[in-house]
């Protein structure tokens, strides 16, 4: 076997343990963080409770109701966005209904 070789299976075989220990260890929130549903731009969703943007970053409207950002804890609730039709709305812990 030649060292390019080696050097190729040695590195594959790293990130293949490194993808059996992320899917068994799914990554969590900090203990000091929160979900805050409702208050991420449009691409910059941590990740969503439904729909087609369950993925980072998948968002494609501004403050989807579905679609949540980590937070510091006490800071969800408290956050205000304004919407496209100019209303207000605060952050929250669950999925925003409607």
């Amino acid at each position: 076997m030649t060292a390019s070789l080696k050097t190729t299976s040695l590195a594959v075989a790293g990130a293949l343990a490194s993808a059996i220990a992320l899917a068994g260890n799914p990554a969590r929130a900090a203990d000091d963080m929160e979900k805050c549903f409702g208050i991420a731009k449009a691409g910059q969703n941590d990740c969503a409770a439904q729909g087609s943007n369950s993925c980072a970053g998948t968002s494609k409207v501004d403050f989807d109701p579905h679609g949540w950002k980590l937070v510091k804890k006490g800071t969800c609730t408290t956050t205000t966005v304004t919407l496209p039709d100019g209303t207000s709305r605060n952050g929250s812990l669950e999925a925003i209904k409607g």
